[in-house]
């Protein structure tokens, strides 16, 4: 089935509702993993951004998640701008000048790939279900 068919059923305001919170989901998480992204592990000389890894992941993991039992792209895309939005004001520098997403390589990866992570996940295709599927096999071998 569909997510248009799917969402035709519900109402406008739980529809509205759950764009909501998906949206105050994406930002909490958006902030939790900007707060985190600075994490690094330094073995010897070599530092490996475990931090910057695990927030992307997280990213993706939520939005994939998102899309995957919503059957739509409203819910994933409204996650997706919570994230991009507080991203984007965390980014900012705060009244002390103190900023969380610093200028280097971590913090520019940090600041562009959620929003890039938040594109390819809500204009992904989607995949006819398995039941559509075996539906037209059996229409085509009838």
């Amino acid at each position: 089935m569909s997510g248009d068919a799917e969402t035709g059923s519900l109402s406008l305001a739980s529809r509205i509702g759950g764009l909501l919170i998906s949206a105050v989901v994406g930002v909490v998480y958006g902030a939790v993993a900007t707060v985190g992204h600075r994490h690094v592990l330094r073995i010897g000389e070599v530092m490996i951004p475990w931090g910057l890894v695990a927030a992307l992941v997280g990213v993706a993991a939520l939005l994939l998640g998102i899309r995957l039992l919503t059957h739509g792209r409203a819910t994933a895309a409204a996650a997706a701008a919570g994230i991009v939005i507080i991203v984007a004001v965390l980014t900012l520098p705060g009244p002390g000048g103190s900023v969380l997403v610093a200028g280097d390589l971590a913090g520019t990866v940090w600041a562009v790939a959620p929003a890039l992570i938040g594109v390819l996940i809500v204009a992904w295709p989607e995949l006819p279900s398995r039941s559509r599927r075996s539906r037209a096999a059996a229409d085509v071998h009838a």
